[in-house]
């Protein structure tokens, strides 16, 4: 039974990420990427791993996530911006992702209900993993974060620069 859970999570993972890729229009390609972050986590949940999951879902299809929203709407400046992300946000866009994300909560609510009451021998508390992260690995979260801004930077000014030299102003 978690066999074939796996697998259908991993098919799901798989083919939103091939439409987050293949996918012309931003926004779209967004909505495929949280559908694929979400199979993962419960890819994870099923190894046993519901830690993991929980922040796959709370860092990269939440905080990220949002991020990558904020740039896009940043970048749609102007009156065709708004009329194009009208057309972005028609009920018909949202149907696979909406049947996909449908499936993996499904999934999960089936693994939820034959998973053993603990996936692991050991509990960890939050405050262990909080000192874990900010004790010795202090230095690799902040040059992630650093990281992450300067990308959110640079995808600021290249969209910027694109946008400008599309609709043929100037600075």
């Amino acid at each position: 039974m978690m066999e074939s859970l796996f697998y259908i999570a991993a098919l799901v993972a798989l083919v939103a990420t091939v439409a987050a890729l293949t996918r012309s229009n931003a926004a779209h390609a967004l909505i495929y990427l949280i559908v694929s972050l979400l199979a993962v986590a419960v890819l994870f949940f099923l190894m046993g791993a519901p830690f993991a999951a929980a922040l796959e879902i709370l860092i990269y299809a939440g905080a990220i996530m949002v991020l990558f929203v904020f740039v896009i709407m940043m970048l749609n400046l102007g009156e065709t911006g708004d009329i194009r992300e009208r057309q972005w946000l028609r009920p018909r866009n949202w149907i696979v992702p909406g049947v996909m994300a449908a499936l993996l909560l499904l999934e999960l609510l089936l693994a939820l209900r034959h998973a053993p009451t603990l996936t692991s021998g050991v509990a960890v508390a939050p405050k262990d993993v909080g000192l874990a992260l900010f004790g010795p690995y202090v230095l690799a979260v902040e040059i992630a974060s650093m990281l992450l801004l300067a990308g959110l930077v640079g995808a600021y000014h290249l969209g910027r620069r694109f946008i400008v030299r599309r609709e043929g102003r100037s600075n």
